[in-house]
């Protein structure tokens, strides 16, 4: 069984930082695609930072683009999201997901796997 467990989230002033990570347990960071996906308060969820193996792409949003950076550890099957400058406008409940490497990375619906969220609240 799948499993992925986040953490990292919390209360941040803006222009602070944080660092999300994604433990994964049951799933090798072999061939895969991650993403980084958030929901706002009656938003729709929308994919921050995603990442394939397959082609190597990286894919950033418009609004975060600059500012934050998906990483991984491949040994420990971990994935992180470094957030710089954060902004009142990043605060949602984040989540990250996994799947294949062949997947449109930013189509959440193509994910097979997904954590729990972590909030992120950026506010002075």
């Amino acid at each position: 069984e799948v499993q992925l467990v986040e953490s990292g989230g919390g209360l941040v002033q803006p222009g602070g930082s944080l660092r999300l990570s994604c433990a994964a347990s049951g799933f090798t960071f072999d061939d895969y695609a991650i993403g980084w996906f958030r929901q706002a308060p009656g938003m729709e969820r929308e994919g921050v930072v995603c990442f394939s193996s397959g082609s190597g792409d990286t894919y950033y949003s418009d609004s975060v683009k600059g500012r934050f950076t998906i990483s991984t550890d491949n040994a420990k099957n971990t994935a992180f999201l470094q957030m710089n400058s954060l902004k009142p406008e990043d605060t949602a409940v984040y989540y990250c997901a996994l799947g294949s490497a062949q997947i449109p990375v930013t189509y959440s619906e193509y994910y097979d796997y997904w954590g729990q969220g972590t909030q992120v609240t950026v506010s002075s």
